[in-house]
This record gives structure tokens, C-alpha cells and sequence, in this order.
């Protein structure tokens, strides 16, 4: 191989690593969620908690790019581009999420979510003329057969009909609507701009977003007087599932693109069955077993693939 090609195969395989990384961190969000939830707390307030803790990292991120030599001049239509897709792209899709966790559980929660992969690619082919490729068709679809195995058994226990459930798989539905628009939206702007400041800035303004969305509404406990455990899960949120990710997420769509990174992003569903049979106690089947094996076949494929 030749020493261009060898740079070039580890770049994306570095890429596709920290996607990789992100996707697992990310998916421990609905554990916690589901772990907050048993103390009553509403979506909007355990968001604005998660955010809160979040921000000091952001800031610094911020203050970080801005001093940086290496950082891009950010426009006055990019600053408000930021915005607007920070509390869009960035608070948008969460409070959607964390609103249908309330009614759903975690694993049809994320067979929902990832349902975003798909709707990247059609919404990049549509916009920006991205041909998709063969091996793309190919780990798509080798990991939607693995992610239906690996959930298919837990929406057999569904109850189809219900109301909740209904009400619940629309609004996660609408957050990967929402995510996936943000995914295509950065793929173009991260050259732009920059990852530090993509990251910083949009995920500042989801920060102030949820702020002024709980500041605006009412709660049946005060942010001030939720029991100690809440603020502890956040933290862990804030840290975990929110800062790790966002930082690596977009530092590998720099590489990879956004097809390549939602694609890899698939393994998020299977992370989230192992991380709630440890921490919720759930049961793991051969079916989640050999959807698990199927998915990190396809991730490998997209490791693999050319930049």
C-alpha cells in the first residue's frame, strides 16, 4: 500500500473509531434517562440539568478554539447558522427524545432513533447530489438487519395500540427527523467552520435553549429540591453522554462524512441492550446476540471503506 493510501486508511479509520466511541457513550443517555425517571423528574428539567453541567465544557471549548491559531473566521450568517441549529438541531431533537422516553422504553426508543441513518442518506442524496454507493447500501443494510434482530424481540412485547406507546414513538421519531437534518446540516458546516467551534458553539446555544425552555414553563419540583441522585445522573449525562460524544462525533464526521458517520453510528441500539442488561437488569437473546455480530460487521465495512 501505498504510503498516501496507508495515511489516508488510518485517517478514516480514526474517524470511524471516534464515531464509534460516540455512538456507545451516547447510547448510555437512555439508561440514565430511565434511571432519572424513577424519581419523577420532568424531560425539560433533566435536559437543563444535563446542559447545565455541560456548559463549563463548552466554554471552555469556545474560549479554546477562539485563541487557537488553526480556527476559521466564523461569519455573521455562520454565527447565526450556529444558533439556530444549536437550539434546533441540538435541543430539539433531545427534549423530543427524552419526552417519548417518558412513554416508551429504551430499546424501542432506539430502534426509532435509528432510524435517522437512512433519512441522512436520502436527505444528502436529495440536497447535496451524494451518490450512495454500493458498500454504503451494503452496511446499511447488513446493520438495519442487525439492529431489527437485536430489538426485535422487545417490540414483540410491545403493546401495540396503546396510546403512550403511540404518543411516545412519534415524538422520538420526530427527534430523528430533527437529528438527521442536524447530521447533514454539519457534514457541510464542520469544513466550514471548524470542529472545535461547531461543537462549542451549537452545543452552547442548545445550552441556552433549554434554559430559557425550562425558565419559561412550569415543574412539579423545583431544579433546587430534586433528590441528590438526580444531580449525580446528570453530571454523569453531562459528562458521558453528552460532552465525550459531541466532541467525538463531530471530530469524526471531519473524516468520515456525514454518511459514514451516521452508518457507523448504528451500533448505538446494540451498545444500549448491553448497557441496560448491566445497569437495568434486562435480559440479552440470541436474536440481540447475533444482531449485535451483524452490526459490527457492517461497522467494519465502513471502517474499511475508502475516504
Amino acid at each position: 500500500m501505498q504510503p498516501q493510501s496507508l495515511k489516508s486508511a488510518n485517517h478514516s479509520l480514526i474517524g470511524s473509531l471516534m464515531v464509534l466511541v460516540a455512538a456507545v457513550a451516547l447510547s448510555s443517555k437512555a439508561i440514565i434517562v430511565k434511571l432519572a425517571y424513577v424519581y419523577a423528574v420532568d424531560a425539560s428539567t433533566l435536559i437543563a440539568l444535563r446542559m447545565a453541567f455541560s456548559a463549563p465544557f463548552f466554554i471552555g471549548l469556545a474560549l479554546w478554539a477562539h485563541i487557537s491559531a488553526a480556527t476559521l473566521k466564523i461569519s455573521k450568517y455562520d454565527g447565526w447558522m450556529l444558533a439556530l441549529f444549536g437550539a434546533l438541531g441540538g435541543y430539539g431533537p433531545m427534549l423530543l427524545d427524552f419526552a417519548g422516553l417518558q412513554y416508551v422504553t429504551a430499546g424501542l426508543e432506539r430502534v426509532i432513533l435509528f432510524l435517522y441513518p437512512a433519512i441522512v442518506i436520502f436527505f444528502s442524496a436529495i440536497l447535496f447530489k451524494k451518490h450512495i454507493g454500493k458498500r454504503e447500501w451494503f452496511a446499511l443494510v447488513i446493520t438495519y438487519v442487525g439492529v431489527a434482530l437485536a430489538v426485535g424481540h422487545e417490540l414483540s412485547l410491545t403493546k401495540s395500540g396503546s396510546a403512550d406507546t403511540l404518543l411516545g414513538a412519534g415524538l422520538v421519531f420526530a427527534s430523528a427527523v430533527l437529528y438527521a437534518a442536524y447530521l447533514v446540516y454539519s457534514g457541510w458546516a464542520i469544513p466550514r467552520i471548524g470542529s472545535t467551534s461547531f461543537t462549542a458553539y451549537t452545543m452552547l446555544a442548545a445550552a441556552l435553549a433549554s434554559g430559557v425552555h425550562y425558565a419559561s414553563t412550569s415543574h412539579n419540583i423545583s431544579v433546587w429540591h430534586l433528590p441528590m441522585q438526580v444531580y449525580w445522573l446528570s453530571l454523569l449525562m453531562a459528562v458521558v453522554a453528552t460532552v465525550l460524544p459531541a466532541i467525538l462525533l463531530n471530530a469524526g464526521i471531519h473524516r468520515i462524512g456525514s454518511n459514514k458517520s451516521s452508518l457507523v453510528s448504528s451500533i448505538g441500539p446494540v451498545s444500549t441492550i448491553l448497557l441496560a442488561y448491566v445497569f437495568l437488569g434486562e435480559h440479552i437473546t440470541w436474536l440481540q446476540l447475533g444482531g449485535t455480530g451483524l452490526v459490527l460487521i457492517g461497522v467494519l465495512t465502513i471502517s474499511m471503506a475508502k475516504k
